[in-house]
């Protein structure tokens, strides 16, 4: 079974995270979307608000699991079985950094292979930097947003 973890802080989850999932869904068994906790970061959503996010994007789609981790991505792949680790790639300068990170992964765990997906060019621009900074400041994030988090943020006011 090909297993892969989609690692990330998804603090919000935007059209570009699941542009990744929807398109590397035809490669793996299964996508364990895995929201990273990182002591270092302050996030403006709760874990459990992003996981049950993902849960309710693809209530349907029973190959896209979410979880949260804390530690290193390579020893939470082992831990759930995966053999890959997927990661969206906007810019040129996003393939540098990620490509260190894979490659420090790869001498960590060479049974672990990180595969890179380009975003599609009309989300090239959705960060969720920017879509908090848009949240924080009563702007409309909405273009940007998957109809659950779009519920969620502008019609049940949780998160």
């Amino acid at each position: 079974m090909r297993i892969c973890l989609f690692p990330g802080t998804f603090d919000p989850v935007t059209l570009g995270h699941t542009d990744i999932i929807n398109r590397a869904l035809p490669l793996f068994d299964k996508i364990i979307v895995g929201i990273g906790v990182n002591s270092s970061k302050n996030p403006m959503f709760s874990a459990d608000q992003r996981m049950e996010w993902f849960k309710e994007i693809y209530k349907d789609e029973p190959r896209v699991e979410s979880a949260v981790f804390e530690g290193l991505t390579v020893d939470y792949c082992e831990t759930i079985g995966a053999r890959f680790i997927l990661r969206g790639i906007r810019f040129v300068s996003d393939f540098e950094y990620e490509k260190s990170i894979a490659d420090a992964n790869r001498t960590m765990d060479r049974n672990v292979e990180t595969v890179f997906l380009t975003g599609e060019p009309k989300y090239t621009s959705v960060a969720s930097t920017i879509v908090r900074d848009i949240l924080k400041n009563g702007g409309n994030a909405s273009p940007f947003l998957p109809e659950a988090v779009i519920q969620s943020l502008y019609h049940n006011k949780k998160g």
